[in-house]
């Protein structure tokens, strides 16, 4: 059995999350959450189905790592955006997507929400595309949003409005 290289970079996507909790939508990702499952019986995999994921949220818990493949070519750009949106406001620490490039969705429509783009994977003739997202990571620290910039510094942080 040969193994799709969409489906070896999702594996080390996994692999590097660690994740407690996987959120599969859409077949390669549900094939990759498969042998995830079986190395990690002791973890949990939540599934969503591609024809209507909106359908499943929210999820029963919140996912470490969500992983959507063959999903966002499917749904119109409005659906696409809410599960998305929704995934990332739940709390999903990780959110990989792979979206091929002749769909309807570009560059700044990942970027508005957040994710960065990671690369290029070929597969048969097409080409897809890898989005992340990481919680921990998606809003850089800016260096004037402490005390030391601020009008009353030994008020940051005591007075809320």
């Amino acid at each position: 059995m040969t193994i799709s290289q969409p489906a070896k970079t999702l594996a080390a996507i996994i692999d590097s999350s660690q994740p407690k909790t996987l959120l599969c939508c859409g077949e390669t990702a549900g094939k990759v959450g498969q042998v995830w499952r079986g190395q990690k019986p002791e973890h949990r995999q939540l599934t969503l189905d591609s024809s209507d994921p909106n359908a499943g949220l929210p999820p029963e818990v919140v996912p470490d790592l969500a992983i959507i493949t063959d999903t966002l070519e499917h749904l119109s750009h409005a659906q696409g955006t809410l599960l998305l949106g929704q995934l990332r406001n739940f709390g999903t620490q990780r959110i990989a997507v792979l979206v091929p490039e002749s769909s309807e969705w570009h560059f700044n429509d990942f970027i508005g929400l957040g994710f960065q783009r990671h690369g290029e994977i070929q597969q048969d003739e097409q080409t897809l595309t890898l989005f992340t997202y990481n919680l921990d990571s998606y809003n850089h620290k800016r260096t004037w949003n402490n005390p030391d910039y601020w009008a009353n510094p030994e008020m940051w942080g005591k007075a809320w409005w």
